[in-house]
């Protein structure tokens, strides 16, 4: 049973202390990552798909998992292989004893879905779960089956092993909010991770928030308001990286194309939960700025003359943001 709050204001001290809180318990077994945690969860906090890049070992699946047993939501991973058939993901028709045809669901039907190297996995298999992800529900034989509230798909891609991938295509890397790259640890860090994975240490992770707490922040983000400076600032950046659009000389040099209405969408909300974690009421320019490389990086694609200069996603994202 969710708390109830006097005011919306009340609400949002809760979820700073309930953040504050998760993030201790994520530590209990996730060493370091910070920044990934926080936009973990703010993805989460906005009702959005996150996809996260890094080399392996650097605990992405456990992160996951760890984010999941702290806000007590249903967990499934899927290795995402050549083989893979939709049916694998969304779950298939058998007849049973009695020759009637009978649904049995499929690992999407749980909060948190780790699709493990996504662009494993063909075309088809891709396309299933993007119906998925946008409409939080799967259709078999005709039939709508509604996934549980929330709902959420953390897919990982590995990006040293390009053999045998299958790139996402720009219309499912835009329905994830983010794209989160998960870094090597610190030497402090990785000294850490050391002394707690070969001990006699097991760590338990407690529960901070519910699936039906997590549901109610969610509509409790979207009522925080937005000054009309931030609005404009979050646009103009998402129309800077537009090279068709005159007056973009910064895009039209290095870019080949860029982003959509989604990018200037999770802007704003990602900007709304940015400040609510960080005690304000309000998002201004810098929360914006915060967080527009990991909603950005996967929405545009860089041209050739950008390799050749040696211009980074990362480094474009930044001139334009000033």
């Amino acid at each position: 049973m969710i708390q109830t709050f006097s005011s919306d204001v009340e609400a949002v001290h809760f979820l700073q202390q309930k953040y504050e809180t998760l993030k201790s318990a994520i530590g209990n077994v996730v060493v370091g990552q910070a920044e990934v945690i926080e936009q973990l969860v703010i993805a989460i906090l906005c009702n959005g798909h996150s996809l996260l890049v890094g080399v392996p070992g650097l605990a992405k699946t456990l992160l996951v998992k760890t984010l999941a047993d702290a806000m007590d939501l249903s967990f499934k991973r899927v290795q995402f292989t050549p083989d893979l058939m939709p049916s694998d993901i969304t779950g298939s028709e058998i007849l049973d004893e009695n020759r009637h045809f009978k649904f049995i669901k499929g690992p999407i039907f749980a909060n948190i879905i780790l699709a493990d190297e996504i662009n494993r996995t063909p075309p088809k298999t891709q396309a299933a779960l993007l119906e998925a992800m946008q409409e939080r529900n799967v259709t078999i034989s005709g039939i709508e089956y509604n996934l549980p509230k929330p709902f959420f798909v953390l897919a990982t891609q590995n990006p040293i092993e390009q053999e045998g991938t299958y790139p996402l295509p720009e219309a499912q890397l835009d329905r994830f909010m983010f794209l989160i790259k998960v870094d090597y640890p610190s030497f402090e860090e990785e000294l850490q991770i050391v002394k707690q994975t070969t001990g006699n240490i097991n760590a338990v992770v407690p529960k901070v928030l519910t699936g039906e707490e997590i549901i109610y922040f969610q509509s409790l983000i979207r009522k925080v308001p937005v000054p009309d400076n931030v609005l404009s600032y979050a646009v103009q950046m998402v129309q800077r990286t537009r090279p068709t659009i005159a007056g973009n000389e910064l895009a039209a040099k290095y870019l080949a194309w860029g982003a959509g209405p989604r990018a200037s969408q999770n802007l704003i909300l990602a900007a709304k939960c940015h400040a609510v974690l960080h005690g304000k009421f309000s998002p201004d320019i810098e929360d914006v700025k915060a967080i527009a490389t990991a909603v950005l990086r996967h929405r545009i694609v860089l041209n050739y003359k950008a390799a050749t200069e040696d211009v980074t996603i990362e480094s474009f994202i930044e001139k334009i943001s000033g």
